[in-house]
């Protein structure tokens, strides 16, 4: 018999970033073949946004388009994707930006990107409002989640991925240092820059003088940096920057919009405010890959450890 795609049943509307979906157990008659009661295109469009969790999806590789977006949709013939989460929930009306076209047959998802080029997947239905897109040539599997834009909980997905957040500009520029707060040697510093590597990443900062080109900026110091959650307040993070042999730095982060964040120094005190600089949109081949908790924990270099 054949394997079954999707699921007879009416689709559930959408629900809630953070609930839990209903299994449904279909019977079936083994002599008959499945028939669908809707058609791929109808199900891929059902829902208007497509959470990508990349913690359940894993093969050999990866395709660039969809290890770069937070959450894809099908409308009409277009894909769309937010790759960023600056202006996430905004930008697109909440679908983000448009990435290619997509077309269906029987239980395969064609989908021709921009830059990336053409990629054709075979879909199953998981549940309601799952589904798995499997790329046979990398033995590859991207899990989706369905949700309506009204559900769908864009600050949860922001503050779970602030590490992200720090990377989409090209430098951050100290605007605010607070009159109260004890001197050290952070007081110098008036840029920072958040780049893709091991664990969360890496990090550079610079004592330039304020508003020079940020192409132009010198950068003094490199080390990695990490984002921890803060027990209780999943609005707040702890930001440490390794300065290798020169030790490390702890903050408490806090985001203040779409362009600036505060950093509370907590040795000494003095509260830092940084602006970024040189937005770059997600939606070439470069820049920032999402990676799975385990990914991250594999990669991660210790910080404890130096």
């Amino acid at each position: 018999m054949k394997t079954v795609k999707l699921f007879i049943g009416a689709l559930l509307a959408g629900m809630l970033f953070t609930s839990c979906y209903t299994e449904v157990v279909v019977v079936e008659d083994p002599m008959v073949d499945p028939v669908p009661s809707i058609t791929l295109h109808e199900l891929v469009s059902s829902y208007e946004l497509w959470y990508v969790d990349i913690h359940r999806s894993g093969g050999n590789g990866y395709v660039p388009f969809m290890h770069k977006a937070f959450t894809v949709s099908f409308q009409n013939g277009t894909m769309y994707a937010n790759n960023n989460l600056v202006g996430i929930g905004a930008q697109g009306y909440g679908f983000g930006i448009d990435v290619g076209f997509y077309d269906t047959h029987n239980f395969v998802l064609d989908i021709s990107h921009d830059i990336d080029g053409f990629y054709s997947f075979e879909v199953t239905q998981l549940s309601n409002n799952e589904i798995e897109l499997y790329y046979r040539p990398l033995n590859l599997s991207y899990i989706l989640v369905g949700y309506q834009r009204n559900t769908f909980d864009y600050d949860a997905l922001f503050y779970d991925n602030i590490h992200y957040f720090l990377q989409e500009y090209v430098a951050w520029e100290k605007i605010y240092t607070s009159p109260y707060g004890e001197p050290n040697e952070f007081d110098y510093e008036n840029y920072l820059q958040f780049i893709p590597g091991g664990g969360n990443g890496n990090f550079q900062s610079s004592e330039d003088p304020n508003g020079i080109d940020i192409f132009n900026i010198y950068w003094d110091y490199t080390g990695i940096y990490n984002v921890d959650n803060v027990p209780g307040n999943g609005y707040l993070k702890y930001l440490t920057l390794d300065y290798d042999f020169l030790g490390n730095e702890y903050f408490e982060l806090s985001v203040i919009n779409d362009h600036t964040i505060e950093l509370f120094h907590e040795f000494s005190g003095t509260l830092y405010r940084f602006t970024g600089k040189g937005y770059i949109q997600y939606k070439n081949t470069g820049g920032k890959l999402r990676k799975s908790n385990a990914e991250i924990e594999k990669e991660m270099i210790k910080i404890s450890n130096f």
